[in-house]
């Protein structure tokens, strides 16, 4: 109800409205704008069944303009509550309003008032006391009337909004504030530095789509989606492909289990979107929904690839603390959170240098460029590892800062040290950073898996001697499946008797580092027991190269020596993505000057 009536509100070209609830809107609810009014004759017609002034034509239907069109919501609401419309046009010298209970009885009175409209709605259900009884609470349902109202203040900025419920004022913003400070204003302001914009302009000649927006960085993540805001033409939907667009463009950033906080607002021809397929009009259906996904996919990534992703000290104590108005409290995740980041046990075999753990991909990154998945893959595919490896050498130069907001790259001459084995701590232009050197071995390591597995098979070794491993017959059974898998893996494993698999041939990546073949092998079976594994599809491939990373990159708890410390670093500036591991945990965190300088007293 308080969607229609502040809807109705906006589609008359009110610039502030102001909304009242008693009890959670049951008791009362009154919306009240400044916009072009209800002429006194029409005011009956309001009131009418499906009766609407916002389709002219048939034609109209296959571009809705507005956010309501159907005539059906005065009708409904005045039919089970005590229902009042007090409006004036500007070309009226005064207001009127009309008064019906529980939809009988209309009568109009001449009345004072301003230009604009009021509809108050007391005692809802009063006449249908069922209906009434299955209410929630009075808290819940002020809070569903909060969140709605919040959503339209969003995504209408020029608009200003005064939410008051039981006499306290919930929300109040003025009219003519920018998207950014909107969305601020209603999210957030502590919560402004979490934000990344995102913007796209795709909108040709009537054509395409045009999006902006807020993305919060990882850290920020939630557990659940209802911290992504989405609006197409102002109105607020949940959309699975452009869900899906938003969480694939966070893909290795955060964990697969968390959602990334958003607010887009997205614009296009109204032909190129079907508004009239849900009944509360939350869903919607696009003509093209590929250029859709592919527009938010891009611009999201773009601007996740320009920031700087680190996270700081203070950024997390204050994620971690911030009461902001997402539903849902926010939960950073600190380095060496969760399993599979820090393991204790150290790699099978020496780590003989730097060269050791950049040879794999120096000998496919281009000279002074970013370890990114196309550069690898154009490399290889052109089939030119030999004069790319002459040309980088054994060591990676630090690349140039991209963009702004980039990480600093740090000068060879700047010092760093290991702590306890487990992290490496250096600084950059901005404070002290400390990086966790498994997760970010594991990112540098999964990225050149990607992009050499992306362009052929990975290079695979015979073994002198087949490694075997016992196994459960389901897992025999299904090894015929993972032949097309393990072939682009350089894995050539056979049934070896009912319960048991041979392992002939193993790749010479793992081996080079120390990987168990019997241990590797068990943990793929064992995932390919799982009804959510498949093994030709493109995120299961994602799912084990990251645990071929995982199983190869240095532990916590190696020590490295300072050339293995210099190049580990190196690394950091050459991998895209470098601020997060293939899990999506933080590869690093700052503490910048400023937090510094706090700690001591100094600010």
């Amino acid at each position: 109800m308080v969607k229609e009536l502040v809807e109705n509100a906006l589609d008359a070209g009110g610039t502030r409205i102001r909304v009242d609830l008693e009890q959670g809107g049951i008791e009362l609810v009154r919306v009240s704008d400044d916009g072009s009014g209800i002429p006194r004759d029409e005011l009956p017609l309001a009131l009418e069944p499906h009766a609407t002034s916002k389709v002219a034509s048939q034609d109209e239907l296959e571009r809705i303009g507005t956010l309501g069109f159907r005539g059906e919501a005065l009708a409904s609401i005045a039919s089970v509550s005590r229902m009042s419309i007090r409006s004036r046009t500007a070309e009226e010298s005064g207001a009127s309003v009309i008064a019906t209970e529980g939809g009988l009885g209309t009568t109009i009175k001449p009345a004072a008032g301003p230009i604009g409209t009021s509809v108050e709605v007391r005692t809802l259900f009063f006449n249908t006391p069922a209906r009434r009884k299955f209410l929630r609470t009075v808290a819940t349902e002020q809070s569903k009337c909060v969140d709605v109202v919040r959503d339209l203040a969003i995504s209408h900025p020029g608009v200003g909004f005064t939410l008051v419920c039981d006499g306290r004022v919930q929300l109040d913003v003025p009219a003519g504030q920018t998207p950014r400070a909107r969305a601020l204003a209603v999210v957030g302001e502590e919560l402004a530095e979490q934000f990344i914009e995102v913007t796209a302009d795709e909108l040709d000649d009537g054509r395409g789509v045009a999006l902006w927006g807020l993305v919060g960085r990882p850290s920020i993540a939630r557990a659940t989606r209802g911290a992504q805001h989405v609006f197409v033409r102002g109105r607020a939907v949940r959309d699975r492909t452009i869900q899906h667009a938003i969480q694939e463009a966070f893909r290795g950033l955060i964990e697969p289990s968390r959602f990334p906080a958003a607010v887009l607002l997205i614009e296009m021809s109204p032909a190129a979107v079907d508004v009239n397929v849900h009944p509360q009009k939350a869903e919607v259906r696009f003509r093209d929904s590929g250029v859709v996904h592919s527009v938010v996919f891009h611009a999201v990534k773009r601007a996740l690839q320009g920031a700087d992703l680190t996270p700081s000290v203070a950024a997390l104590g204050q994620t971690l603390g911030a009461k902001a108005a997402w539903n849902g409290g926010p939960r950073a995740v600190l380095p060496g959170d969760g399993a599979g980041n820090h393991q204790q046990n150290s790699i099978q075999g020496p780590i003989d240098g730097a060269a050791r753990f950049v040879e794999y991909f120096s000998r496919s990154t281009p000279s002074g460029g970013r370890l990114s998945y196309q550069s690898l893959r154009e490399a290889l595919s052109a089939n030119d590892i030999a004069g790319i490896a002459e040309e980088a050498g054994a060591k990676l130069a630090p690349a140039e800062v991209e963009s702004e907001g980039a990480i600093p790259v740090a000068s060879p001459a700047i010092r760093h040290m290991q702590v306890h084995n487990s992290y490496v701590v250096t600084q950059d232009a901005q404070g002290v950073v400390i990086v966790d050197q498994h997760a970010l071995h594991e990112r540098v390591m999964f990225e050149g898996l990607l992009a050499r597995v992306s362009a052929g098979n990975l290079e695979s070794q015979t073994l002198l001697t087949p490694v075997v491993i016992d196994a459960a017959a389901s897992q025999v059974d299904r090894l015929d499946g993972l032949l097309e898998l393990m072939t682009r893996l350089g894995v050539v494993a056979e049934p070896m008797g009912p319960r048991s698999v041979a392992v002939r041939a193993f790749p010479t990546f793992l081996l080079e580092r120390g990987v168990d073949p019997k241990e590797f092998m068990g943990d793929l079976l064992e995932r390919a027991e799982s009804a959510a594994f498949d093994p030709s599809a493109e995120e299961t491939l994602r799912d084990v190269l990251d645990m071929m990373a995982c199983k190869a990159a240095i532990k916590a708890g190696d020590r490295l020596d300072e050339t293995q410390l210099r190049a580990l670093l190196d690394l950091r500036e050459q991998v895209e993505r470098s601020s997060n591991c293939p899990h999506g945990r933080p590869t690093s965190v700052r503490l910048t000057i400023g937090e510094l300088d706090k700690l001591f007293g100094r600010s």
